[in-house]
């Protein structure tokens, strides 16, 4: 087994740790300033330790639980990153401009897109992560540790998160909280919770149990599908917890959390995109104060699945609007690369067309 990472612990844990060892409690926090604040990137560059207190870090922890392989960018800003782990598989991390922005240039606002798992094991059937099967999730230090590293690789604040990337991070409940707590902690990255968005194909239990996490975070549900019958076809978990079970959890929600519920609805042509699928969604939006994010499908290779025109996806959208529903239709970014929603997936990318 690997040497645990240091982006993997705790300001309590380590200073258990420093206890331990032999070593005052207060160079936990000076530990701590030089792996997140300062982004230091070995441990013997943490120069105000003592020697020996570095070399018994150096025998009992990794730095860090990633190991960055590959970057490609596109030209509209979009970077995705690939990261390889300590047993030899990989994930990818996805870095979104909020703003139009040339290659290279500055954007207003950076989202970061974090990867939970190896794979994914709920099979949505418009998604490329699950497409190879699911090989296990990620540890604390291996999901945070995603942050860390694109602000070290781009020199830049990462403004927002959203957990859409690899696999389903209600199946990695623990890991995903304890994450979390690295990210928002003071002594750690130190970002609002209220700028986390955790997505879920619909596991109702965890979706309680993330409403009674007492942090404000935001939940975005990949519906997909306004009927049984439609999100059915598209969504597996569907079969487990149907619409009924999964609006009674985002009611419970509600009655938990002050932070909107965004509704995900993938368009895809000839399966969701029919214009009564409009207005039953619009229909559950406003029971549930939630808003929509429209995405047109993303071309995956191995699906069949076909985008609707763009002039229907901007009707499909008017029938939200029209019926009172704060309803965005998204702009494509990162589709050249395979960065899109739906697009991430298991495997390590040729260096063909790849940056440094």
């Amino acid at each position: 087994m690997p040497l645990p990472a240091l982006t993997g612990l705790t300001p309590d844990v380590l200073a258990a740790w420093l206890k331990d060892a032999g070593e005052p409690s207060f160079r936990a926090g000076q530990i701590l300033a030089w792996v997140w604040k300062k982004k230091v990137r070995s441990i013997d560059a943490m120069t105000n330790l003592p020697v020996a207190l570095r070399a018994k870090l150096t025998d009992s922890f990794r730095l860090t639980a990633l190991e960055h392989t590959h970057t490609r960018g596109s030209p509209d800003s979009t970077r995705k990153f690939l990261f390889r782990l300590h047993d030899g598989r990989y994930i990818e991390t996805v870095l979104i401009p909020a703003s139009p922005a040339l290659y290279g240039e500055r954007s207003d606002r950076r989202t970061l897109c974090v990867s939970s798992q190896v794979g994914c094991a709920f099979g949505c059937k418009f998604c490329a992560s699950g497409l190879a099967g699911f090989s296990r999730n990620l540890d604390a230090a291996e999901i945070a540790g995603q942050v860390l590293a694109a602000e070290q690789l781009t020199g830049e604040r990462v403004d927002s998160l959203v957990f859409m990337g690899m696999g389903e991070p209600l199946a990695n409940l623990t890991n995903l909280l304890d994450a979390i707590q690295l990210i928002t902690g003071e002594p750690t990255l130190h970002l609002g919770a209220r700028h986390l968005t955790v997505s879920t194909s619909g596991l109702v239990p965890q979706i309680r149990l993330l409403a009674d996490h007492p942090q404000q975070i935001r939940l975005a549900i990949s519906l997909h599908g306004a009927t049984d019958a439609v999100r059915q076809q598209i969504m597996p978990v569907h079969q487990k917890w149907p619409l009924a079970d999964l609006f009674n959890a985002l009611d419970f929600w509600n009655s938990k959390k002050s932070q909107q519920i965004t509704l995900e609805y993938i368009l895809i042509e000839g399966v969701n995109d029919a214009f009564e699928q409009a207005t039953l969604l619009a229909r559950h939006a406003r029971r549930i104060h939630a808003k929509v994010n429209l995405i047109p499908y993303n071309t995956v290779q191995g699906l069949e699945w076909q985008r609707p025109p763009d002039s229907h996806c901007r009707a499909f959208r008017d029938v939200l609007q029209h019926a009172g529903v704060t309803a965005t239709l998204r702009l494509e970014k990162g589709g050249d690369i395979d960065a899109a929603c739906g697009q991430l997936r298991l495997q390590q990318e040729s260096r063909e067309g790849l940056l440094p």
